[in-house]
């Protein structure tokens, strides 16, 4: 993937997660682990209106952040585990490998 997609994506994902209901659904599937929960746990959880609740997670499917799948009449949201730890792997991918032509300051390893 080239750099501009990969700024562009992770934007998006990151911008997703900058507001406090979706971070909490973020928060609420990282608990679920990777079986995932039903969208009415979900609700339940944050006590937030369903309506409000479908509109934020269809934006973070739609960025990839996660997924959803049925059974039978039950709804189920499950983090895409890949996705974030591609996300956070692109932001810690160049730790402590220095700015070009740039001096910086002499510290200790930031990566320890």
């Amino acid at each position: 993937m080239e750099v501009n997609s990969e700024l562009e994506l992770a934007a998006a994902q990151l911008a997703e997660l900058g507001h406090p209901t979706r971070l909490g659904i973020f928060r609420v599937l990282v608990r679920a682990g990777r079986g995932g929960v039903a969208v009415g746990d979900i609700q339940l959880a944050l006590d937030i209106p369903g309506s409000t609740l479908s509109h934020h997670l269809s934006r973070m499917t739609r960025v990839g952040l996660m997924e959803q799948r049925r059974d039978g009449r039950t709804l189920y949201c499950s983090l895409k585990f890949e996705t974030v730890e591609a996300l956070l792997g692109f932001l810690y991918a160049e730790c402590c490998v220095g700015m070009p032509q740039m001096q910086a300051a002499p510290q200790g390893n930031c990566c320890d």
